[in-house]
């Protein structure tokens, strides 16, 4: 969904933990059609992952403590407007100068 909603430039850096399914052949084939470049995290440092262990940590917190969704669907709906609606387009990030992502792409894609 992301390549095709997106459209990356060739060279694009796609950074992941070691997990199999980005070892994985079929996902590694599509990675080189759309010339991606495959980033991998060194084994046993989870500094090498920090940004995206901070956004698991902020969507458990903000969103998944202390609710109890009553079915997988409510459950996906909710995470899907919390990173779509709220955490890309509305919340203002530390790293990105208190702005939030939708805004600082476009600030970058400005300059």
């Amino acid at each position: 969904m992301a390549i095709t909603a997106r459209r990356p430039p060739a060279g694009l850096i796609h950074h992941t933990d070691r997990g199999r399914l980005y070892a994985a052949d079929a996902y590694r084939e599509v990675m080189a059609r759309h010339r991606m470049v495959p980033s991998m995290s060194r084994k046993r440092d989870c500094w090498d992952n920090a940004v995206a262990e901070s956004f698991f940590a902020t969507i458990k917190h903000e969103l998944i403590w202390g609710r109890d969704f009553k079915t997988r669907d409510q459950a996906r709906q909710a995470i899907f407007e919390y990173i779509e609606v709220f955490y890309n387009r509305q919340r203002s990030h530390q790293t990105l100068d208190y702005r939030s992502p939708v805004d600082f792409e476009a600030l970058m894609n400005v300059a």
